[in-house]
């Protein structure tokens, strides 16, 4: 009979190799890892990437085809806007803007719902019921309908664009940590903490919020997908960032009236903002799955 004999000496395996582990059993999530940093590298070397400034026009050229098209030029890979600008210059300095965008809202929500839901849930009582019912009240309004409302008040702007996303988006971050908070403050370690002396604050920035930092990540990984999607929304309608800035939801508002004519100043933008925001929703598809030790097998 075959037995099996367990080494106790033999150490755990170390978290970042277990997470690792987890997260590379997703296909999916590893894909949109590596398009996210290509994307983000796309960005940070934009300037040394680009083959044209992304401002630069030539009338002599403008809606010219991708290279591959009849009248196409193998000087503009992907051809060009109704003013000469070239489309895959504008898509690469695109995505320093879409993805300032995302990251911005994402930081600002992340740190103003980790406040409000973390107090919300610590100290409970009449402070937790205004905070989340107000976040219940911005959640009841469509999303997209409300940025549109904030943008009109303060005015059309890239700036305004982010404060408008980031208020869309701040109930979700509130939510997820006040529930993560009261899970956590019914757990032994924090009544042996208490006993011990600890005040409120090391109580809760110390003890509890180190063990609601998971969902958070999952949360804003998938935050950014939508910060990006909703900014380039607003800047479709206008309202977000204006021209002549190379921002995605601009260059499709740009190019609206020359969609039967020239397809490629539609389709090229497009595709940027499907492609980042399927790699972010897949990254954080593959985050949550690591995270969670409910979807580990």
């Amino acid at each position: 009979m075959n037995t099996t004999v367990l080494n106790p000496a033999a150490e755990p395996p170390h978290p970042l190799r277990e997470f690792w582990s987890y997260f590379s059993a997703n296909k999916g999530a590893v894909a949109g890892l590596v398009i996210v940093a290509v994307v983000l590298l796309m960005a940070a070397f934009a300037p040394f990437i680009a083959p044209y400034a992304p401002d630069l026009t030539d009338p002599s050229v403008f809606l010219t085809p991708p290279f591959w098209q009849e009248g196409g030029s193998s000087a503009h890979w992907l051809g060009t806007d109704a003013i000469g600008r070239d489309i895959l210059s504008r898509i690469i300095f695109g995505a320093r803007l879409s993805l300032a965008i995302g990251l911005a809202v994402v930081a600002i929500s992340v740190v103003i719902g980790t406040i409000l839901g973390l107090t919300a849930g610590y100290f409970r009582g009449l402070f937790e019921i205004a905070v989340m019912r107000l976040m219940d009240i911005i959640l009841t309004l469509p999303s997209l309908l409300l940025a549109i409302v904030i943008v009109a008040i303060l005015g059309p702007g890239l700036m305004n664009a982010m404060l408008a996303v980031a208020v869309v988006v701040l109930p979700h971050y509130v939510r997820i940590t006040r529930a993560a908070v009261i899970s956590e403050t019914s757990k032994d370690y924090v009544t042996a903490a208490r006993m011990n002396g600890a005040g409120h604050l090391r109580l809760m920035f110390n003890e509890v919020l180190p063990n609601c930092t998971a969902p958070l990540i999952v949360q804003a990984s998938l935050g950014i997908s939508t910060a990006i999607l909703d900014a380039a929304a607003l800047g479709f309608l206008g309202l977000g960032a204006q021209p002549p800035s190379p921002e995605w939801g601009t260059m499709l508002a740009d190019a609206r009236e020359f969609v039967l004519r020239a397809w490629w100043v539609v389709t090229f933008p497009g595709l940027a903002i499907l492609i980042t925001v399927l790699a972010f929703n897949l990254l954080g598809d593959g985050l949550r799955d690591a995270f969670d030790p409910k979807l580990k097998r």
